[in-house]
């Protein structure tokens, strides 16, 4: 993952990258503690390519402990700004990263696809991690099958895979957010949006 990419795009990071951070980010801390083996406060997660540690906030407010990491040094310095000294933010690849002690959840979010080779990323993932992998899976530009092939070959035998409908770039209404959030859980009707946009959010975990 190239360092430079994101160097002259970390101030604000989080607020340019979504409409409604909030709604999207909380969304995501709620899916990150509940899908699969649930979170207990204490528990620490590993943010993989943390950005500018957005959502370190929603996952510290949980009552989680937080280490965030990322390759570029300029959103390592915007997430230490943010989160102070309640997190451990430091510099690393995710290709090889490996935290000084085991972690019961390690995320990895808008970044899958910067893994040199994602089913050794799996693997070295599983090593430290205690109870799950929570990623976001873009079904257009990965075969949910290869994918869930490669996480059980890591050692990640449970998968689960549930809708993320709330949006990236648009600002919803309270009311239409609890639509969305309702609508994921449609069955066919929530893969069926999935064929033209959206994306999963992934549970991995070795139960």
């Amino acid at each position: 993952m190239s360092e430079g990419k994101y160097a002259g795009k970390a101030e604000d990071w989080t607020g340019r990258q979504y409409a409604d951070a909030m709604s999207y980010l909380e969304h995501r801390a709620d899916l990150i503690s509940l899908l699969g083996p649930r979170l207990e406060p204490g528990d620490e997660v590993l943010d993989l390519a943390c950005g500018d540690g957005g959502l370190g906030e929603l996952l510290l407010a949980r009552g989680f402990r937080y280490r965030g990491v990322d390759v570029t040094p300029e959103m390592v310095e915007e997430a230490r700004k943010r989160l102070g000294p309640r997190a451990a933010v430091e510099q690393g690849d995710l290709d090889d990263y490996v935290p000084p002690e085991p972690v019961a959840a390690t995320t990895v979010f808008r970044a899958i696809y910067y893994a040199s080779d994602r089913r050794a990323f799996f693997r070295n993932v599983a090593g430290f991690t205690d109870k799950k992998l929570v990623f976001d899976l873009n079904p257009r530009q990965y075969r949910v099958e290869d994918v869930t092939e490669d996480l059980r070959a890591a050692g990640f035998v449970a998968v689960v895979l549930r809708p993320f409908f709330v949006p990236q770039t648009v600002a919803l209404p309270r009311p239409l957010v609890a639509m969305a959030k309702y609508l994921e859980r449609s069955g066919p009707l929530a893969r069926a949006a999935l064929r033209f946009r959206f994306t999963y959010l992934v549970a991995a975990s070795r139960l």
